[in-house]
């Protein structure tokens, strides 16, 4: 826990709160203008996935930027991208606006979890790489479990207003730490350029498997407020606390497993929990049952967002952490706006329960490559199978000495 680490753990909390926030609010919000001539599950997925669409767009281009300009200046950068316009969603509900708006923070969220999770991954000692992306995730996490339904509930009894300008101070606020942050880290080993990671099956294999599940988790935050009867508020309130709270105790203790035992074996049963508890959302008239679905898909999120993530890092060197965290996060967003989007049109046709079943189905289908996943292979280039030392570009005598940078 050094002075660098805790000020990272700022900007993850500043950028955590601002994004989660909003999340399910503004999907609702961009029902109540009545200016995108579509249904409202049309105009809800249009938000999430205007969001989602600058995300992955801006995250392919981070590594090249963090490069060029340093740790500080992009996550500055993207901080205040992801807060300022916030504030800017009160001046009107017209559909076309709120998706502009939602494009604008989309390439700030993009700049801060690329630039930074590189920078964390560096911060972590390898031969506790798991155990550590778990706290990292837990701090990450925290805010989404509070902020999540409290943004629904304060949007219901306070008015969007209050959201928004509480998302844009939380973003903004959080830019006072980034001085305090390591500019640039001595890297050892080969960089990994974004082509060839797409390119290499061990690095691409985890982040589609990751994908899958990450599609469902954009259903959740966009229609579960739209899906769950509309007499049920506080129902969807628990579920959006129950869903997070499940993901970041599960990323712990995955994260625990994985340093003593690898994470390999974790992909296939945290995919499998995640489409079952997708496929019980299908039963949206039952509160009990809407709850115990996203319980179960935080679980299984939980386990594979931590076991693919720590199975990348260790197939690259150092100098390849940036290349991994905008794999990574780019399988995370792209599931998650593809999500949004598709299932609004899936729902405008089938309904939403049938929608629901439908999509854990199709996530089923990822079971069979997971099973056939790739073994602890290296990258080219990247460090032997296993060895987390190297990994890290510190010598294995010395691992903990990587922290210090």
């Amino acid at each position: 826990m050094t002075r660098p680490l805790l000020l990272r753990f700022v900007s993850i909390l500043g950028t955590s709160t601002s994004f989660f926030l909003l999340l399910s609010v503004v999907p609702r919000y961009a029902t109540t203008g009545g200016g995108g001539g579509g249904t409202a599950g049309g105009a809800a997925g249009l938000a999430t996935g205007a969001l989602m669409l600058t995300t992955v767009v801006g995250e392919l281009a981070t590594p090249a930027l963090v490069g060029r300009y340093g740790y500080r200046a992009v996550l500055a950068v993207g901080l205040v991208l992801l807060g300022a316009p916030a504030l800017a969603l009160t001046a009107s509900r017209d559909l076309w606006w709120i998706v502009g708006v939602c494009l604008v923070r989309g390439l700030g969220f993009a700049f801060t979890v690329v630039a930074g999770g590189a920078l964390t991954a560096s911060l972590i000692p390898a031969e506790r790489r798991g155990e550590g992306l778990a706290l990292v995730g837990l701090v990450g996490g925290l805010p989404s479990l509070v902020a999540l339904p409290l943004g629904v509930w304060l949007a219901s009894h306070a008015g969007y207003g209050v959201v928004f300008t509480a998302g844009a101070v939380a973003a903004l606020g959080a830019i006072l730490a980034v001085p305090g942050l390591p500019d640039r880290i001595k890297a050892s080993g080969r960089p990994v350029g974004m082509a060839e990671g797409l390119r290499t099956r061990e690095l691409r294999c985890p982040a589609v498997l990751f994908a899958v599940t990450a599609v469902a988790a954009g259903i959740v935050v966009t229609f579960l407020p739209l899906a769950v009867p509309g007499s049920a508020t506080n129902t969807v309130a628990v579920a959006l606390l129950v869903q997070p709270a499940a993901t970041t105790l599960a990323r712990w203790v995955a994260g625990r497993h994985g340093d003593r035992h690898g994470p390999g074996g974790l992909v296939l049963p945290g995919l499998l929990l995640s489409a079952v508890g997708t496929l019980l959302m299908a039963f949206t008239g039952s509160a009990v049952a809407v709850i115990v679905a996203v319980g179960v898909f935080g679980v299984g999120f939980g386990v594979v967002q931590n076991a693919t993530l720590t199975l990348m890092y260790e197939r690259v060197h150092a100098a390849g952490y940036g290349t991994v965290s905008a794999l990574w996060n780019f399988a995370y967003d792209a599931g998650m706006g593809i999500g949004a989007v598709a299932f609004g049109w899936l729902a405008a046709g089938t309904g939403y329960p049938w929608a629901f079943a439908l999509t854990g189905a199709a996530m089923l289908t990822s079971v069979v490559p997971a099973w056939r996943g790739p073994g602890p292979k290296a990258v080219p280039g990247g460090p032997p199978p296993g060895d987390r030392a190297a990994a890290s570009g510190a010598e294995p005598a010395d691992a903990d000495s990587k922290i210090g940078h």
